[in-house]
């Protein structure tokens, strides 16, 4: 019967995956089939971390984010938790031996969530890597699937694509974190005059993350690299967007890719990997 109780985990981490993005639910339905259910596990963990500072605003999030801490830890030492998203997720942290480092880092990130409205280069640097950095690296454990070899030779790129992810998350978002959650993560950027220069410079950022990134993504292991080429296409697909838009609609509408752009994207990669063109 344990192997129900995983069972039912990993179908809920699936479902807060699907639930949430359909964008990289549908690019982890690329992975090699050994690799799908722990990339879900670790999605919905932090899906649920972020939906505490995100949307919980009429309960006490302090409270919720740190019970949530705490029953991560005990859940990783212990081998078990009653908490389905939980158990998926130490199930995948024990197997593929993913460091507490990065977990640390994300709930810091997390906790920033809680208080911080603006950011400086160093505050930012410390969320990027803590919110979006350590996500990668958490999934690249995964694709390396133990050899540490290719894990500290692909690091640099895999941070380098979360980094840019988040980036382009907080473009899009710029709207919502502003008026909603009056958050401004851009460090010297102005919540209510966001101008095209700013626009510029983070774009800037940006476009060489991603190209960082992709260096990485054409050595990543071919059970592992379709999924995440079509992801990064995805996202680059979203940059294009926002960059032919002036600042001001930025503050005025959230930018998003249609479903027959994603589909096409999809068709183009899946050519490109079949005819090893990346």
């Amino acid at each position: 019967m344990m192997h129900l109780f995983n069972e039912v985990g990993h179908m809920c981490s699936k479902i807060t995956t699907e639930k949430y993005s359909t964008s990289f639910a549908s690019s982890i339905r690329l992975l090699h089939k050994d690799l799908r259910t722990p990339i879900y596990n670790i999605y919905g963990f932090v899906r649920f971390a972020d939906e505490i500072v995100d949307t919980f605003h009429n309960y006490d999030q302090k409270f919720l984010l740190e019970e949530f801490k705490s029953q991560t830890y005990d859940a990783i030492e212990r081998g078990i938790s009653l908490n389905p998203i939980l158990q998926s997720f130490q199930e995948t942290v024990n197997k593929y031996k993913i460091s507490n480092h990065f977990i640390d880092a994300f709930f810091g990130s997390m906790e920033q969530d809680l208080y911080k409205l603006e950011y400086d280069n160093t505050t930012y640097n410390e969320y990027i890597y803590g919110s979006a950095e350590v996500v990668g690296l958490m999934c690249l454990y995964v694709f390396c699937e133990g050899d540490k070899v290719m894990y500290n030779s692909l690091k640099p790129y895999a941070q380098s694509l979360g980094a840019a992810f988040q980036k382009v998350n907080f473009l899009r978002d710029l709207k919502a974190d502003t008026q909603t959650l009056e958050r401004m993560y851009f460090p010297g950027c102005n919540f209510l005059n966001f101008n095209e220069y700013e626009k510029q410079q983070i774009e800037a950022d940006i476009f060489n993350d991603f190209q960082e990134a992709y260096k990485g993504i054409v050595k990543l292991p071919i059970k592992a690299r379709f999924g995440v080429y079509v992801a990064y296409k995805y996202y680059m697909s979203l940059f294009d967007k926002i960059r032919k838009v002036k600042a001001k609609q930025i503050m005025e509408e959230r930018i998003r890719i249609p479903n027959y752009s994603k589909a096409m994207i999809l068709a183009k990669a899946g050519v490109r990997i079949q005819f090893n063109m990346l």
